[in-house]
Formats: C-alpha cells, structure tokens, sequence
C-alpha cells in the first residue's frame, strides 16, 4: 500500500480520537509559544515538547489504516 493510499484510506475511529487529541495539543503548545507574555522557560520548553508530541500523535494517527481495507487489491494490481 503506498503512502497516498494509505492517507486517503478510512481510519478507525480510536485514532480519529488520538489525532484529534494531537490536532488539540498542537494547538495549545502554539497558543503558549507565541503568546504576547513572557512565560517561564520551563513552560515554553514543554509547549515545545507537547508540539512535537502533537505532530507525532497526528501523523502516526492519519497514518494508520482499518485492517479490513489493508489487505484490498489496488487498482493496476
């Protein structure tokens, strides 16, 4: 399965959840990195983290395909 197919493909629904969580976390981490206020070191490194965090969880999440449509014939197979 190539990688376009695998992105289009339905994703189950336990990792809709998680890459709605890591959509959320990356939105937080980039509200705390660029806010207008000076913010302690230690707050901003962990928004830097939960970002990261973030896109892992998402991508890993779009990424990951139901079992029942990993074994289908592709087109030109």
């Amino acid at each position: 399965m190539k990688v376009v197919e695998r992105i289009k493909a339905p994703t189950p629904k336990f990792f809709k959840i998680l890459r709605s969580i890591g959509l959320a976390l990356l939105a937080i981490s980039g509200t705390i990195v660029a806010a207008p206020i000076v913010l302690p070191v230690t707050v901003v490194t962990v928004a830097g983290y939960m970002a990261v965090a973030g896109g892992v969880i998402s991508a890993v999440s779009q990424m990951t395909v139901a079992e029942e449509n990993l074994n289908k014939p592709r087109d030109g197979d």
